[in-house]
C-alpha cells in the first residue's frame, strides 16, 4: 500500500529529512495549524453565548488544550514514529477504546470542516459586498465539491507557503485588532452594555467548551516528533509559546468584538452572516480593514478546510487497518488516492454543512473533540514511568476537564453526538 496521506496540506521545509525542527519553525507551525475556523468564527460563537465569560472562557480553554497536546506529544515522543494517536491506541487503548476515540475525532473534524466551509462562504459573501445569506450554503457545498475533485487527483500537498499563510492570517488579525481597539479607545476590557453584564457561569462554561476546539491543532506536532531536535525540550516549549500567544490573540479578538456589535449586531453576525470579524471591522469606517480582514480570513479558512478534509482521511485509512472496512483504505489505481476515504469525507462534511446552524456544527465538534482527548489522556496514563514528561496527575486533570467541560454544549448536542458514537460503536461490532 502506499504511504498514508500527510495530515498537513501546506508544504514542509524541503529539508524535513534532513534538517530538524527548531523552536522557531516548530511554533511556525503550530501557529499554521492553529489560527482558522476558531479565530474567524467560534470566537464569535463564543462571545454570543458567553459575552464578557468569553475573556474567561479564552484562558480556560486555552490552560485546558495545552494540557491536552503535551499530553499527546507525551505519547509521540515516547513512539517516536510519524503515526497517529490511533496507532498509538494500539498499544495503550481497548480495541473499543481507540476506535471510540478515532470516530469522535471524525465527528470533531468533519464538523470543523463544514464551519470552516461555511464560514468561508460567509467571509467570501461580505468581501463581495452581498448580503444575500441564500448563498452561504450553495457556496459552502461547491467549495467541498471543488476541494473533493482536487484530492481525489492526488493533489495532497499545497505549493504555497507557510510562512505566506501565517503572514497573511497574522496580518489581517493585527490589523483587526489595532483599528479595533483604537476605534473603541479601549485596550483592557469590554465595557459595551452586552459586554460588561454579570459573569454567568453557565454560559462562561459553554463558552470554555466552544473554544477548547479553537485551540486544537498543535496536536499536529505529534507527527513530527522524529523531526524535532531535543523534542523533550522543543515541544514543550514551542506549546507554551504558541498557546500564550494565541490565547493573547483570541482575547483581543473577543474584546474588540463585545465592544464593537450589540448582542443583536454579534448575533447576525454570527448565525446570518457567518462573518463577525469582517462584520465588526466594517464598523471601525476605514475602508481599507475589512477587506484585509476578509482576505486574512479565506486564506486561513480554505488552508484550515484542506487540512482537516486529509486529516479526516488519514484516520479512516488507519481505521480501516482493523476497525472498518478495508475497502477505506484502498488507494486508486494511480496509488494516490484513498477514493473512498475521500468521498466518505467530503459526504459527511455536506451532511453538517446541511444542518445549516454554524452554532450548533460547532458546538458538535466541540462535544467530540473534548470525548477524544479524554480518552487520549487514558492512553498517557497508560505510560510508564520511564515513559512520563509529566506527573500522573496532569492527565488525570487534563481527563476529567475535558469530560467536564463536554457536557455544557446543548444537551441536544451532546445528546445527539452520544447516538452517532453509539452508531459508530454498532457499525464496527457489525464489521467485526
Amino acid at each position: 500500500m502506499p504511504p498514508k496521506l500527510t495530515p498537513d496540506l501546506v508544504s514542509l521545509p524541503s529539508a524535513l529529512s534532513a534538517a530538524k525542527f527548531g523552536v522557531w519553525n516548530l511554533t511556525l507551525l503550530g501557529l499554521g495549524s492553529i489560527l482558522g475556523t476558531g479565530v474567524f468564527v467560534g470566537i464569535g460563537i463564543a462571545a454570543h453565548v458567553a459575552g464578557v465569560g468569553t475573556i474567561a472562557a479564552v484562558i480556560l480553554a486555552a490552560l485546558m488544550a495545552l494540557g491536552s497536546e503535551l499530553s499527546a506529544a507525551q505519547l509521540s515522543i515516547n513512539r517516536s514514529a510519524t503515526s497517529g494517536t490511533y496507532e498509538y491506541g494500539q498499544k495503550y487503548l481497548s480495541p473499543w477504546l481507540r476506535f471510540t476515540a478515532g470516530w469522535a475525532f471524525l465527528l470533531a473534524k468533519v464538523a470543523s470542516a463544514a464551519t470552516a466551509a461555511l464560514g468561508f462562504a460567509g467571509y467570501l459573501l461580505n468581501a463581495l459586498g452581498q448580503t444575500e445569506v441564500l448563498w452561504l450554503m450553495p457556496i459552502a457545498l461547491l467549495l467541498i465539491a471543488l476541494l473533493t475533485l482536487i484530492l481525489l487527483q492526488g493533489l495532497h500537498h499545497a505549493s504555497f507557503s507557510r510562512r505566506l499563510m501565517v503572514s497573511i492570517t497574522l496580518l489581517a488579525l493585527l490589523a483587526f485588532l489595532g483599528w479595533g481597539m483604537g476605534w473603541n479607545e479601549a485596550i483592557a476590557m469590554p465595557t459595551n452594555k452586552y459586554a460588561s453584564g454579570d459573569l454567568a457561569i453557565a454560559p462562561t462554561l459553554q463558552a470554555t467548551a466552544l473554544m477548547f476546539v479553537a485551540y486544537v491543532g498543535f496536536g499536529r506536532m505529534a507527527y513530527l516528533s522524529h523531526a524535532v531536535r531535543k523534542p523533550h525540550h522543543t515541544i514543550p516549549l514551542s506549546a507554551l509559546v504558541i498557546f500564550g500567544g494565541v490565547m493573547l490573540l483570541y482575547w483581543g479578538v473577543a474584546i474588540v468584538l463585545l465592544n464593537t456589535l450589540s448582542a443583536e449586531a454579534l448575533e447576525e453576525a454570527v448565525e446570518i452572516y457567518i462573518a463577525p470579524l469582517a462584520i465588526a471591522a466594517r464598523q471601525f469606517n476605514l475602508p481599507g480593514v475589512a477587506p484585509v480582514v476578509a482576505m486574512g480570513a479565506l486564506t486561513a479558512l480554505l488552508t484550515m478546510l484542506l487540512n482537516l478534509m486529509l486529516d479526516c482521511a488519514q484516520m479512516l485509512q488507519s481505521m480501516a487497518e482493523q476497525d472498518i472496512p478495508r475497502s477505506f483504505a484502498r488507494f486508486n489505481a494511480a496509488g494516490t488516492t484513498p477514493t473512498l476515504a475521500v468521498l466518505a469525507v467530503s459526504g459527511a462534511i455536506v451532511c453538517f454543512i446541511g444542518v445549516g446552524d454554524v452554532k450548533t456544527i460547532w458546538s458538535f465538534s466541540a462535544f467530540a473533540m473534548l470525548i477524544y482527548c479524554a480518552i487520549t489522556q487514558l492512553a498517557v496514563l497508560k505510560l510508564s514511568a520511564q515513559e512520563r514528561l509529566y506527573p500522573r496527575l496532569f492527565p488525570q486533570l487534563v481527563f476529567w476537564g475535558c469530560l467536564f467541560l463536554a457536557f455544557w454544549v446543548d444537551w441536544q448536542v451532546w445528546l445527539v453526538s452520544l447516538g452517532l458514537l453509539v452508531i459508530g460503536l454498532i457499525w464496527r461490532s457489525i464489521n467485526q
